[in-house]
């Protein structure tokens, strides 16, 4: 694992993608996502983000080409999990009346404006 992070640059770049160790240094210019999408993973395990893109075949086919080693079993514990951020809401108790008072005023002032309308 530690000389996975070693090439964590644009002149060698290796990345983790289902404990398997890719060297894509000579993929940078060709890949169609960009070369910054890959030196963002560098030196680190890509899997999720890999995964999350939904390559093609053609593209899992391709990738079998920069395979150059495995990760160690003893190394596979240590891979860093994404931190995941959590958006919570909450409610407060002052706008529960909110919920069915407004709509109830709405309500009432369409049917004061159809009624003054249909009257005309």
């Amino acid at each position: 694992l530690e000389e996975v992070q070693k090439h964590n640059n644009s002149q060698s770049t290796w990345i983790i993608v289902h404990h398997r160790i890719y060297d894509v240094t000579k993929f940078l210019d060709e890949h169609p996502g960009g070369e910054e999408v890959l030196r963002e993973q560098a030196g680190g395990d890509a899997t999720e983000n890999f995964e999350d893109v939904g390559h093609s075949t053609d593209a899992r086919t391709l990738s079998e080409t920069f395979i150059i080693g495995e990760l160690h079993p003893d190394d596979r514990g240590k891979l860093q999990k994404p931190t995941e951020t959590l958006i919570t809401t909450t409610q407060s108790n002052s706008s529960s009346w909110s919920n069915w008072v407004i709509p109830a005023i709405a309500a009432i002032i369409v049917a004061l404006m159809y009624r003054s309308y249909m009257s005309e």
